[in-house]
């Protein structure tokens, strides 16, 4: 049974590991995502559609390549599904509040 310090002497010494731009590009890559998520609070008004199709296009794109590159890279490719998912939301909220506007004042009314 490998012992911690084995275990991460291989995460550290990984082709993807947090020596190499392969750790570091995605990690970082997280705050974008994460700035799109702390603009769920926000009213839509605020919401662009380039901005948002922008996000979710580099988040489908980046997906895929994620996968057939070598090593592959799974950070890359979760924080690219995270940022694809944020990006579709804003812009289903940004759909429904500009071409929906009735279902959103049946849900506020209820």
């Amino acid at each position: 049974m490998a012992t911690f310090g084995t275990k991460f002497q291989q995460f550290l010494n990984h082709p993807a590991g947090p020596k190499t731009i392969f750790f570091w590009a995605p990690t970082m890559k997280w705050g974008i995502t994460a700035a799109n998520i702390n603009d769920f609070s926000r009213p839509v008004e605020g919401i662009s559609y380039p901005q948002q199709m922008a996000v979710a296009l580099t988040g489908i794109i980046w997906t895929r390549y994620s996968l057939v590159i070598n090593p592959v890279n799974y950070n890359l490719m979760t924080v690219n599904v995270v940022m694809a998912g944020t990006g579709l939301y804003q812009l289903s909220r940004k759909i429904r509040n500009d071409y929906f506007p009735e279902i959103q004042a049946v849900v506020k009314d209820i």
